[in-house]
């Protein structure tokens, strides 16, 4: 069976994505339990040579969306980063990747298939087809800023497991 590019990407992200706005919701009525303001939560950071929650939230947005967006146009050209902006506004931009993500279409996505993609990084240029793009750019970074901001929601006592960063499984009918 062959698996199309829409198949690879689109309901890849979404399984995430959601996954991400379940445990920001968790997070905030965690916050809210225990008289944490969530808005003093946006800065942590894991390390401190790592990015803080608010951008691995962004960046999560921007590989989703802008991944996909990139197959249609060549480039990936995500919207400047933000900056540190109220937990609710980081909710926002989750529930906005879902929605932008549930745009797209399969046709047009599938009709990006082996088109070539080329990434400038500084003074790097990487060379790729749509394919490897997503599957060895866009969902590597996404996972990782996805995976990130879950754990830098477990190190704030965020009460999550494993299944929460799973999300709903694309499981097949019996």
């Amino acid at each position: 069976m062959r698996t199309s590019l829409y198949e690879l990407s689109v309901p890849t992200f979404l399984q995430t994505v959601r996954a991400v706005g379940g445990f920001l919701d968790r997070a905030a009525t965690h916050f809210f339990n225990t008289g944490v303001d969530p808005d003093n939560f946006v800065n942590t950071r894991l390390f401190d040579d790592m990015a803080p929650f608010h951008f691995q939230i962004e960046a999560a947005w921007h590989h989703s969306v802008w991944g996909v967006e990139a197959l249609k146009t060549g480039a990936f050209t995500p919207p400047a980063l933000v900056g540190p902006v109220p937990f609710t506004d980081l909710q926002a931009i989750i529930g906005r990747a879902e929605t932008m993500l549930e745009a797209f279409v399969p046709e047009e996505i599938d009709a990006c298939a082996g088109k070539n993609l080329d990434l400038q990084i500084g003074p790097r240029r990487l060379a790729f087809t749509s394919e490897t793009f997503i599957l060895s750019f866009s969902l590597p970074n996404f996972h990782f800023h996805a995976v990130t901001a879950y754990n830098i929601l477990r190190l704030r006592g965020v009460p999550l497991g494993k299944r929460d960063y799973e999300g709903r499984l694309r499981t097949r009918s019996f």
